[in-house]
């Protein structure tokens, strides 16, 4: 698969990005952001387009890009400092450096001139220079031979190649009478082509490919630079075939190259055609790095996910390892029993030549020679004179007898050994069962995990709340608001309540058409008069009444004029006198998942954690903080109740004016 842009890529991309639809010249740079180690991404806003992104990856690609990888938490220093140079400039000129996988962006901001060159070879950089051509800003500081890629130093371009472009019978006879290598290889790497494009002239030029370089005669190098120019002239005359090749891997169709125009080596693959070579580049590289991203952090899910999985495969390959090497010594212990008159006369053999002087070379070199004239030499299969061992084959059972132990002490080595196998097994079936029950706490904490459902509901616009006996009950917040309920969401067979004295919201309790406990008319009247100027003023208690929605009109007292958000109200009036007011907030955790506000009653039937607040000193701003805060150090955890009950979403349930949480 393709790893990095070709000098045709690049010369493509510089034409598109400097002239016709996809001209990016005159767009304004926005912030700049490092996603990657050699990646940036410049947000641009382009003329009569609107917002892009030019991603830039170092020694790999450049393109605009849809396929964006996630920003950064943390901004790192180069693209902060590159914002700090040329945050707010305006692009002058996109180009490539003589025919060369470097890009170059011209920038001008304030009357300032700089350059940001992208070199797209391997390893890559990316670099800000100012108007003489000094180093400002490098991403990544470096020294070669030659070259010095540091704030302040001049900056040099890497060592000329030979351009397939321009290229003539003396380039060419230069290259070739240098070069040891064959042709392919020569032109990819003396004229800056890259493999696959050297590929192509071969197969165009007829010229064998494997050919040595030296041996190319002028009818060969004219053969290849007919065909450099036939490769080419797509590029010069404009008549461009962007495409992503395709090939079969395992049934599935795999991209594996992306070509500005087409190439002879591929015609037996399938091409996927692209409006634009940035289209195309975006399609073949910026959505394999965002798959590549999504892997990740797949890969790293599931391997939190699996580690108990893990650990129990290896637990239980484990055991049976135990089982079958602790088997095994057992074998061994009898064999050494089975055979021990046998092993008995190996060692004496053994003490008798060691007491004639025979040195443990010696005895080595005899049993070799004598495989079948002593019997001993037969089961012998090694001898290690440093730890004092024999190996012997006991019917196929390998043996390691210390010639210093007796028989019965040999055979007990491999008891011991079985023994503490078997420790080991079992120790592992309890290791087994703790995975196991870790593993099911797991499941179990994964099950219990607070789960956030916030499903929009249209009342949740207005000032609402559930009654104890399960009324919606809703009022506006605005003059607006007042009017839209009115308007919109009373029924004839609600109830409607409002206060004695002006600066109250319109409350309404949508009845269903059922009957209405005079517990819910209770908590209504407490809503209706703590959510009304009577809790700005500091008041402790109200007078309030309800009605039905056909008394409320917005047809005035003829000569009267009636302000948005205000009814005129006839009839009799069913009075609710010296209410208190009082108010709760509380989480809502089954099903729906928010924070809700209303009379403690209401709020304590539907909710948990339920906080009680008076009118006090604090505006709602400073309360809704102090109960956020009381939220988190509950549940111990920041992102649900931040999800669900953020300061904000607090202050939105809680009554106009200043309050204090109750008891504190």
């Amino acid at each position: 698969m393709k790893k990095e842009m070709t000098s045709a890529d690049v010369a493509t991309l510089a034409l598109e990005l400097s002239s016709g639809e996809a001209s990016i010249i005159d767009a304004k740079i926005a912030k700049i952001y490092q996603p990657a180690t050699d990646e940036i991404r410049i947000n641009l806003f382009v003329y009569n387009k609107g917002r892009d992104n030019l991603v830039i990856e170092a020694g790999k690609r450049a393109h605009m890009s849809q396929h964006l990888r996630p920003s950064p938490k943390l901004p790192q220093s180069f693209p902060m400092m590159l914002r700090k140079h040329i945050m707010a400039g305006r692009i002058t000129f996109v180009k490539q450096y003589d025919f060369d996988r470097i890009l170059e962006i011209g920038i001008v901001r304030g009357g300032v001139d700089t350059v940001l060159v992208v070199e797209l070879f391997s390893p890559g950089n990316i670099v800000l220079l100012d108007s003489e051509r000094k180093i400002i800003l490098p991403m990544k500081p470096v020294s070669f031979k030659g070259r010095r890629i540091r704030s302040g130093e001049v900056y040099q371009y890497p060592e000329a190649q030979i351009s397939p472009v321009d290229a003539g019978v003396e380039d060419l006879e230069n290259a070739f009478s240098m070069s040891d290598a064959d042709v392919v290889r020569t032109i990819a790497t003396r004229f800056n082509l890259g493999g696959v494009l050297a590929e192509e002239v071969c197969s165009r030029s007829g010229i064998n490919k494997s050919e040595t370089a030296k041996d190319i005669g002028p009818d060969g190098i004219a053969a290849i630079i007919a065909a450099l120019r036939g490769v080419f002239s797509p590029l010069l005359s404009g008549n461009l075939k962007p495409c992503v090749v395709k090939k079969d891997v395992k049934g599935e169709k795999q991209a594996f190259d992306v070509l500005p125009f087409e190439l002879d080596i591929y015609n037996e693959y399938e091409k996927e055609p692209f409006p634009t070579f940035n289209a195309a580049l975006d399609a073949f590289f910026g959505k394999m790095a965002a798959e590549s991203v999504q892997e990740e952090v797949t890969a790293v899910k599931k391997e939190k996910v699996d580690i108990f999985e893990r650990r129990l495969h290896k637990q239980q390959a484990a055991i049976g390892k135990f089982g079958e090497d602790a088997q095994k010594h057992t074998q061994v212990a009898e064999k050494i029993y089975a055979y021990y008159v046998e092993i008995e006369e190996i060692l004496a053999v053994l003490e008798q030549a060691r007491t004639k002087g025979y040195s443990w070379d010696d005895i080595k070199s005899i049993l070799k020679k004598a495989k079948d004239s002593i019997s001993a030499a037969k089961w012998i299969t090694s001898i290690d004179s440093a730890a004092g061992n024999i190996v012997l084959d006991l019917d196929g059972t390998k043996a390691t007898i210390d010639i210093k132990l007796t028989i019965p002490q040999n055979a007990q080595v491999y008891y011991d050994k079985a023994k503490k196998l078997t420790r080991k097994r079992e120790g592992a079936l309890k290791a087994i069962e703790d995975t196991k029950l870790a593993m099911q706490k797991r499941e179990k904490k994964v099950s219990n995990k607070r789960k956030v459902n916030t499903k929009k509901y249209w009342y949740e616009r207005y000032r609402w709340f559930m009654s104890s006996d399960g009324f919606l009950v809703i009022a506006g917040r605005d003059a607006d608001s007042n009017e839209e309920i009115v308007k919109k969401y009373m029924e004839k067979r609600d109830i409607v309540f409002h206060t004695q004295v002006p600066g109250a919201p319109i409350t309404v309790i949508k009845t269903q058409g059922e009957e209405v406990p005079e517990k819910t008319l209770s908590e209504t009247a407490q809503f209706v008069i703590s959510y009304s100027s009577v809790w700005k003023s500091g008041q402790f208690s109200g007078d309030c009444y309800w009605i039905k929605p056909e008394q409320v009109s917005k047809t005035p007292e003829s000569g009267e004029y009636l302000k948005k958000g205000s009814f005129v109200i006839r009839g009799e009036r069913n009075y609710f006198k010296d209410v208190q007011v009082g108010a709760a907030v509380g989480l809502q955790l089954k099903g729906n998942t928010r924070v809700i506000g209303g009379p403690l009653s209401a709020v304590s039937k539907h909710g948990e954690h339920v906080v009680e607040v008076v009118p006090g000193k604090f505006n709602q701003n400073d309360v809704a903080k102090k109960i956020y805060k009381m939220y988190v150090d509950k549940l111990k955890d920041t992102n649900f109740v931040k999800q669900i009950a953020s300061p904000d979403k607090i202050a939105m349930v809680l009554p106009p004016g200043e309050s204090d949480i109750k008891g504190q």
